[in-house]
Parts: structure tokens; sequence; C-alpha cells
């Protein structure tokens, strides 16, 4: 259902020039899966999603719920085995000193922007204007063909898990699933944005917006 529902959303999207995408991130998957599958096991991954054209201004800070990084989040670990999130370069912010952790504001004849984006194009709850880019961290299936240990819950007893048919990687399946999912959310925000109650007055207020800032998608 997500899906179908991302599906509508991406192409909403388009109408005001923001194209979402995802990839499995990290290398050699088809090796870690043909390895773990040999073995009768199951792998996990990271998938990223990432979206450019999304203006300045998109989300809010004046409550949790509608902060645009926690909207995220939110849709993204209610997915089905995904047991982390993370916006921008996330937890990897908390290594650095702040002179290199926050992203600088520049502006030319582009007007204003950014050289990094480790804040991966949200702050303080909202839009930046740069590329917006989350992940997801994705558990590996828990239905193996090598069972683990378990108990018995009529006896107690110790027993073993039931051997099941299992995949041994979804990962590209939720990379599909979180493009949607972000997609979803990131539409719906920017109808609260720019409101209207058909296409045209969407589309209207979106580039009425756009054009009296000084900002252009890269």
């Amino acid at each position: 259902a997500i899906v179908a529902a991302g599906g509508a959303a991406k192409a909403l999207l388009r109408e005001i020039d923001v194209e979402v995408t995802s990839s499995v991130a990290g290398e050699e998957l088809e090796a870690k899966i043909d390895e773990a599958r040999a073995e009768r096991d199951t792998v996990g991954g990271i998938v990223q999603v990432r979206v450019r054209g999304v203006p300045p201004g998109v989300g809010s800070y004046a409550t949790k719920e509608e902060r645009l990084d926690a909207r995220l989040a939110w849709t993204l670990m209610g997915t089905q085995a995904v047991k982390g999130v993370e916006v921008g370069e996330g937890f990897g912010l908390a290594e650095l000193r702040g002179s290199a952790a926050h992203d600088e504001i520049l502006r030319d004849e582009r007007g204003y922007h950014r050289e990094t984006n480790r804040a991966g194009g949200i702050e303080a709850g909202i839009s930046n204007g740069e590329e917006i880019v989350v992940r997801a961290a994705m558990k590996p299936l828990p239905t193996l063909m090598k069972p683990l240990r378990s108990a018995d819950l009529e006896t107690g007893e110790p027993a073993n898990a039931l051997v099941e048919r299992s995949d041994v990687a979804a990962v590209e399946a939720l990379a599909v699933v979180a493009e949607a999912c972000v997609a979803f959310e990131l539409a719906r925000a920017a109808r609260e944005k720019f409101g209207g109650d058909a296409l045209a007055d969407f589309v209207g207020a979106w580039r009425a917006y756009v054009e009296r800032i000084p900002w252009s998608a890269r």
C-alpha cells in the first residue's frame, strides 16, 4: 500500500520539480548474499534515499510531530526490519567538533548554498534547500535455514526455532519501500506548505514561493 501511495506522491512532487531516488548503500551486497546463502544464513544492509529540488522552508520547528526530519525518521523506522535511521551524516557528526560538523552558508549569483551537506538537507526540522539524504539500516531476516536456539512455549524446555523458507536478503526491496515512504511524507509536507485544493493552485503557490526567495535547485 505504501509503495502505491508513494507512487502517487512522487507524481505530485514531480509537478514541483522534486525528484526522489533510492539505492542500496555500500558495495558488494551481491557477494555478501552469495556467501550467506552458501552458509544458510541471511544478511541485512543499508538503503539510502536522496531528494533533489526541495526548496528551503518545508517542514516546521514548532512541534516534534511537525519536524521534517522526525517525520522521515518515523516513516522509515516504522517499516518492518528497520532498526536505525540516519539523516545526513547522522551518527558520524557526534565524533566531530562543531567547526567540522556544520555546513557553512555561502552566497553567489546562484543564491544561498552550502559547499557541504552534512546535515542532509534538513536543519531545525526544516528543509534548507540542499539535497535531502536519509538512510535506513535493515537487520538480517530472522527466518533462517539454520535455526537459532529458542524455547518451547508449552514446556519451557530448550528447543530450536522452526526452519522456514527464507530469502537471504530483502535490502533491495527495502530501497523501494523507503523511497515511497520518504516521497509520501514529503508530499504531505509540501501540501501543508503550499496548500491549494487543485493541482494548479498547489503548483502556482510553489512557483510564487520559489520565485521570491534567492534559491535555485542544484
